[in-house]
Order: C-alpha cells, then structure tokens, then sequence
C-alpha cells in the first residue's frame, strides 16, 4: 500500500493544520490547564482538586486542538460537564455500591448528553469522577 494511501486511510492529517495553529492550540491548552488548576486549588482541597482537572484535560485538546468541532462547542463543553457532573454526584449519594454507581453515572451521563444534544466525551470522565 503506497504512503498516501495508507496515511489517508490511517486518518493522519486528513485536514491540514497549520503550524502556528498547533502553536497556538499548544500554548493555549496548556495555559488554560495551568489556570484552572490555580482556581481549582484556590476553591478545592487535595484529591478533589487533581480529580477535576483530570477531565479538564481532554477537554482542552477538544477545545483547542478542534476549536470548530461538534463536541467543542459551548453547549456542549458546559452543558455536558455541568449534567455530568450533577448525575455523577446523584449516583455517589444514592447508590451505596461504588461500582454500580460509578457505571450507572456514567451511562446516565451519556443519555441525557445525547438527549440535551450535549456530547463531550470528557464529560463522561466528569461523571466518573464524582
């Protein structure tokens, strides 16, 4: 299979990005991960704090390695951390099996994103985490 074609069905760089785009992605990625740990810091304690970021994390390569993607829109980044996270900490309070609550936020996550029209998988992760 000759290089063009593999790389073309492998996926990699089907849409040229240029290089001060990955600069700025990069830069800004990092910045705003560096930030929201100084708040999170500032308004969490401890474990509470490293868990929350966690999922921040892939959202900022969605938000700025895809800036014009479906699951980085507004609505989806907010509206889907924000759901996630109340059915995440709905589960932790009512089911007292640690599994089956960790499972059932997650799978309740991903229906009431996909019924808000919401999707932003790191919002799963959101709901994991509570």
């Amino acid at each position: 299979m000759p290089l063009p074609t593999l790389r073309k069905w492998l996926g990699i760089e089907l849409i040229e990005v240029s290089f001060t785009e990955k600069i700025v992605a990069a830069v800004g990625g990092g910045l705003s991960i560096l930030a929201l740990i100084a708040l999170t810091l500032w308004a969490l304690l401890g474990e509470d704090a490293a868990a929350l970021v966690a999922s921040m994390g892939a959202s900022a390569v969605l938000l700025f390695g895809v800036p014009h993607g479906q699951l980085s829109l507004p609505w989806s980044v907010l509206a889907g951390h924000g759901v996630s996270a109340l059915i995440g900490v709905a589960c932790a309070q009512n089911i007292p099996q640690p599994l089956v609550a960790t499972a059932c936020a997650v799978g309740l996550a991903i229906g009431a994103m996909h019924e808000l029209k919401c999707i932003h998988p790191p919002g799963g992760a959101t709901a994991l985490t509570q």
